[in-house]
């Protein structure tokens, strides 16, 4: 069944409120902690990492979270992902302003003393942060197992990340006035422009409510408790019905994990280091941190919306590998870039390069995890949250790294004579450690190749804990052939993401054996399906589920 356009818009702006925070948490912390906070470069960089560690840590938590059964009536009836949603809408809006308004009370106190301040509202808000985007994730395979409209999902979620970015660039350009004052080199970002970044914390912040609210109104989940129908056997469960740790178990989870992060890291370090590359490597005017983030974003938007035909035509590993090449090439001409016509020529389509194929490898990585979780959305959120986990604190480790051995912030506690000039080390940054990034994600997609994404490392078969099926329902794939006889011909080992859960059962209601597949119940939950006439191993009770 086809998304309804409702449904795909209000999935869409369910992620806006976290895009804009995320837009002005990457893009400007740095610099505003530093320049109208005037913290030096290390504790700039601890106010971050304290925040990636928080959100590291909460989404394998959520994930789980999210992924449980027993949930109270509330989450019944509206959905326990959807109710991780609005607990972190909650956190969000009540956190993330006290994070760019100052220290309250105690802007004479020291610099660490303020670092201390500002961790909890950190902390809270990064919480926020990994319940929004776990549960906006996870919510994918329920809405729809199509992997085109998975891709659909994930084109529009990225579409309003890049229309989200625009919008905070658009409103600080405006705001701090830097189209008028971007003519002298001396013009810089400084403590008076605090009340600025007030006004924007508070316009970025109203927009993010109001399409938070759409998506709570426009967007149903199921939340039948089908889980509960199964029993619960340690035999057969883990196997049809995959529990977190089961995951553990697969080599996909950890391809696909290093595959994300590399992915994360790429997007984010270009995201963070683009804006002082243009002002301390090429010393452009201040408007520059403004237009060619614009630039990028507007290129990953256009490739956003051509995600579907590309996916479809070329397949999700080639389309990655070449969204990877493409950010690669404009990361190996940041290195090469020098002079007026780089400046005021080809700067523009490095940015193009960047956002195009930083665009195409994070749309792609997310679909990439949706088909590993496949049918089995009991533990998609824990799934989501492992790969954020390796997002978060990697690109935390990066920046803290990153931020100690600059050379261009004053510091008494570095020798700028053991690193390259300021404008060389931001350059290097994008030229060699984003393209590094680039790569690792190629070699990640290149390990994938082998197999499907989705298949499972071993088919299982049920043992004498399988007697749950449905007798109205016979597969209709191809690998899977009857004629007048009710023998069954073959069965393919790719069938449901390749779990081939087959064994059989006796009913008391007939003597005849009777063998069960496995078949996706549009839950994403493995219902067996029971055809008559062929014998096996198991024989067991006669419980039924009726769908």
């Amino acid at each position: 069944m086809a998304l309804s356009i409702t449904t795909i818009f209000g999935y869409g702006v369910g992620h806006v409120l976290n895009d804009l925070c995320s837009a002005m948490w990457f893009t400007y912390l740095l610099i505003y902690f530093h320049h109208v906070m005037q913290f030096n470069n290390q504790l700039a960089g601890v106010v971050l990492l304290i925040g990636q560690i928080a959100d590291g840590l909460s989404t394998p938590f959520v994930g789980a979270e999210a992924d449980r059964t027993d949930d109270t009536k509330f989450c019944i009836k509206y959905g326990r992902r959807k109710t991780w949603h609005l607990v972190g809408c909650i956190c969000v809006v009540c956190a993330f302003p006290f994070i760019f308004i100052g220290c309250i009370g105690c802007g004479s106190a020291s610099v660490l003393a303020q670092v201390i301040y500002f961790a909890p509202f950190v902390i809270i808000f990064q919480f926020g942060w990994a319940a929004t985007q776990i549960s906006h994730l996870s919510l994918i395979p329920s809405i729809t197992q199509d992997v085109n409209d998975r891709t659909v999902l994930n084109a529009i979620r990225y579409a309003f990340t890049v229309i989200s970015n625009i919008t905070v660039y658009l409103i600080t350009w405006l705001t701090l006035g830097l189209g008028a004052r971007g003519g002298g080199d001396h013009s810089t970002i400084g403590p008076n422009d605090a009340t600025s970044f007030r006004i924007i914390v508070s316009i970025v912040l109203g927009i993010g409510f109001v399409f938070a609210a759409l998506f709570h109104l426009l967007v149903k989940e199921d939340n039948v408790a089908v889980y509960t129908a199964l029993p619960e056997s340690e035999d057969c469960l883990p196997h049809c019905r995959m529990s977190w740790k089961d995951w553990f178990n697969e080599p996909q989870f950890y391809q696909i994990a290093v595959l994300y992060m590399s992915t994360r890291l790429f997007c984010n370090i270009t995201q963070a280091y683009i804006p002082i590359y243009l002002q301390d490597s090429l010393h452009l005017p201040e408007n520059s941190v403004a237009y060619i983030p614009l630039v990028m974003y507007s290129s990953g938007f256009l490739t956003a919306i051509a995600m579907k035909p590309v996916n479809k035509h070329l397949g999700r590993k080639v389309t990655y590998i070449i969204g990877a090449l493409i950010g690669f090439a404009g990361c190996v001409w940041v290195w090469f870039g020098d002079g007026p016509l780089y400046i005021h020529y080809l700067l523009y389509i490095v940015a193009v390069l960047i956002g195009s194929g930083g665009s195409t490898m994070l749309v792609t990585s997310l679909s990439f995890t949706a088909d590993l979780i496949g049918p089995n959305i009991e533990s998609g959120a824990f799934v989501y949250g492992a790969m954020s986990f390796t997002d978060k604190l990697s690109n935390g480790l990066a920046v803290i790294l990153i931020q100690s051995y600059a050379p261009c912030f004053k510091n008494e506690t570095v020798n700028p004579n053991l690193f390259l000039s300021c404008s060389q080390f931001y350059r290097n940054v994008l030229a060699f450690l984003c393209s590094g990034f680039a790569i690792l994600g190629i070699l990640a997609t290149l390990s994938l190749l082998p197999k499907k994404v989705g298949q499972r490392h071993r088919n299982v078969t049920y043992s004498e804990h399988t007697s749950v099926y449905s007798e109205h329902k016979i597969p209709t794939s191809d690998s899977i052939k009857s004629s007048d006889s009710p023998e069954i011909k073959s069965i393919s080992s790719d069938t449901y993401s390749g779990i081939t859960c087959y064994g059989t059962i006796k009913d008391s209601d007939s003597p005849e054996d009777r063998v069960i597949y496995p078949e996706s119940n549009g839950y994403g939950i493995n219902s067996q399906v029971v055809a008559s006439g062929i014998s096996g191993s198991s024989s067991t009770s006669d419980r039924k589920v009726e769908d």
